[in-house]
């Protein structure tokens, strides 16, 4: 299983900015599309942003224009910036890796992020 460790969260204010991070630690990064979820006392975990291998990004219609998801193969890592934060985006962020053609599927620990005055 591939170990994910999640970083940057924190207390900001509505307008402001944040960026995560989460390392993995395995040999073949590349082969993991890799996602952002969050969750919200009370709500169901949902998918934030997606980014694959190769490049290729997802994101949820709520924070199109305002996170950008990004991933550098050669440090393990993928972040997501987020910028223009509002309070409805305050939610415990959890970073998760994906292996196709495997049922092989990780999760990291969260890390929480709250919006507000």
């Amino acid at each position: 299983q591939v170990q994910l460790v999640e970083s940057g969260g924190g207390l900001v204010q509505p307008g402001g900015s944040l960026r995560l991070s989460c390392a993995a630690s395995t040999r073949i990064f590349n082969l993991y599309v890799m996602c952002w979820f969050r969750q919200a006392p009370g709500k169901q975990r949902e998918l934030v942003a997606r980014i694959a291998g190769d490049g290729t990004t997802f994101y949820t219609d709520s924070v199109k224009g305002r996170f950008t998801i990004s991933r550098d193969n050669a440090k393990n890592t993928v972040y997501l910036q987020m910028n223009s934060l509002k309070p409805e985006d305050t939610a415990v962020y959890y970073c998760n890796a994906d292996r196709a053609f495997s049922r092989e599927n990780s999760w990291g620990q969260g890390t929480q992020v709250t919006v507000s005055s």
